[in-house]
């Protein structure tokens, strides 16, 4: 079998030398990234591919930017739109490539972009401002989206708020319409940030920035009355008195047995195991990285590699993972790279066999 190759793209912020998106050839024998070159985009916050994995989003400046990937991982723009609101921080799509949806932190706006069959973004098919009052004043006294992401039978949006510890649950017509259907409530003072579900659909994880926990749900659309149950909290930090750390990144690893998450303050990162059987999680390691801010992460394919986006340090840190001993270890030097937000690791689209243009009925 052809040898697989794999791209990874890291968005930055663009006030200083940085100009947008640094794309990065991975070598996963040797646990390496080297830089190919950067693609402009105005303060690339945070990125998500497309289902097909055929054109990566980016939140822009203008709203949000979409790039072709080509062949070899290549980025080429097609466009960009005006989401009608602030700055957009999170961004996910539907199954049936229809839809991107954008979350809101500064306004609190959920919204809805039609994408059309050749990449193209169109125009804002929907949107709302989320509207109560959180608990901590200067933090979270008013709605901050911080997370948007379609449940994986694709029947309900989750928009997750940080600001008022709630996650909105939206039915999402064939026009691109936004209509509540459901709330979950967070606990108190929690500051939900990001949520994500297992490999199989069945549990979704949500880490919480001023709870410092991860709260793991049963997900269970057939039950009208409770259709998240919690199941389960873990503690996402080594000192769980520090009231001065924040979760940051989470993430579920290619093979669905790991969740990786990092935090803010004492600049840690953890690795938790899923089971299977019942979406639990087992803490293996809480461990500090030694660089400020990990903002975002990922891992190599083989799952032994980890790459951490030091966001006030200006650099990326490897570490290996063992998983067994329970310890990472820095590997080689870090790569700079100026104020990174996001990263993605994926398989290049020559890789995978996909050449030229899509088929009409992925069109």
């Amino acid at each position: 079998m052809p040898e697989k190759k794999y791209v990874a793209y890291v968005g930055t912020y663009t006030h200083g030398s940085s100009i947008g998106i640094h794309i990065y050839d991975v070598d996963d024998e040797r646990r390496t990234l080297t830089e190919r070159g950067v693609v402009p985009v105005h303060n690339a916050s945070y990125l998500t591919l497309s289902r097909s994995g055929r054109y990566l989003y980016s939140i822009a400046d203008e709203g949000v930017e979409v790039l072709k990937i080509e062949e070899d991982g290549w980025l080429t723009p097609i466009n960009k739109v005006d989401i009608d609101g602030m700055r957009g921080c999170y961004l996910s799509t539907d199954s049936s490539a229809k839809f991107l949806f954008v979350g809101g932190y500064h306004d609190g706006k959920v919204t809805v972009v039609h994408t059309h069959r050749d990449g193209r973004l169109g125009s804002v098919l929907d949107g709302i401002f989320h509207q109560g009052i959180g608990s901590v004043a200067e933090r979270s006294f008013r709605p901050h989206v911080s997370c948007v992401i379609p449940t994986p039978d694709d029947q309900y949006l989750c928009a997750v708020d940080n600001g008022i510890d709630q996650a909105k649950i939206y039915k999402v017509d064939q026009h691109g319409k936004l209509r509540l259907y459901d709330i979950l409530r967070f606990p108190l003072n929690a500051g939900p940030r990001l949520m994500c579900f297992s490999r199989d659909g069945k549990y979704a994880y949500v880490n919480c920035e001023i709870l410092n926990q991860i709260l793991v749900y049963r997900y269970q659309p057939e039950n009208t009355k409770e259709m998240f149950q919690l199941i389960q909290q873990v503690k996402s930090i080594f000192d769980d008195k520090d009231v001065s750390s924040a979760s940051c990144a989470l993430r579920i690893s290619p093979s669905g047995n790991y969740l990786y998450t990092s935090s803010a303050g004492e600049n840690s990162v953890g690795i938790f195991q899923i089971d299977q059987a019942t979406g639990m999680l087992t803490e293996i390691l809480i461990l500090p990285i030694s660089g400020g801010y990990p903002k975002d992460i990922d891992v190599f394919p083989d799952e032994k590699t980890m790459v951490v986006l030091c966001h006030e340090s200006n650099y990326m840190r490897f570490f290996t993972i063992d998983y067994e001993k329970k310890t990472l270890v820095m590997k080689g030097k870090q790569l700079y790279v100026e104020t990174p937000n996001s990263i993605l690791i994926t398989e290049t689209l020559a890789s995978q066999g996909i050449f030229g243009e899509p088929p009409l009925a992925e069109r």
